[in-house]
């Protein structure tokens, strides 16, 4: 994975990185689309030290990640200037399971699966087979935390 280069002394950790995106619910996706940027927010689970996206199998986005699977995936939080912290993580996804998915039996899901259920829906797993799993493993990734610089 490529070092982050720049604005260091507001990096966060790999651990403030991991337990930020255990926290935050949303996630905004970029793709390149025939057209230009394409941008959409999704759901997601930090899992085993990657970004698992669930998407719909019929969407621009997943024709846009079909045809180029190249991605910039942007977590943040903070209203105020002092608050602002967040997470860019750029990469390739890879699609694990059967598309859509309706729940064959995947040893790679079983974490991530579980994972985004807790987060989202109580625990219980839901499969509507409208859906398929993206797997983001970063090759770079690029954290800022403002809550870390210095006050006057």
């Amino acid at each position: 994975m490529k070092e982050q280069r720049r604005a260091r002394k507001i990096a966060m950790t790999q651990e403030e990185v991991d337990a930020f995106l255990s926290e935050q619910r949303t996630c905004r996706v970029a793709t390149s689309s025939a057209d230009g940027p394409h941008v959409t927010p999704l759901w997601f689970a930090w899992h085993g030290g990657a970004l698992w996206l669930t998407s719909l199998a019929r969407s621009q986005r997943w024709t846009d990640l079909m045809r180029d699977p190249r991605v910039a995936v942007v977590v943040d939080a903070g209203e105020e200037y002092g608050e602002l912290r967040g997470v860019e993580l750029r990469g390739r996804v890879e699609v694990v399971g059967e598309v859509p998915r309706t729940g064959e039996p995947v040893a790679e899901l079983e974490g991530p699966e579980q994972a985004f259920a807790d987060r989202y829906s109580g625990g219980t797993i839901g499969r509507d087979g409208r859906h398929a799993w993206l797997r983001l493993t970063p090759e770079k990734i690029t954290s800022w935390d403002f809550r870390k610089i210095p006050r006057s």
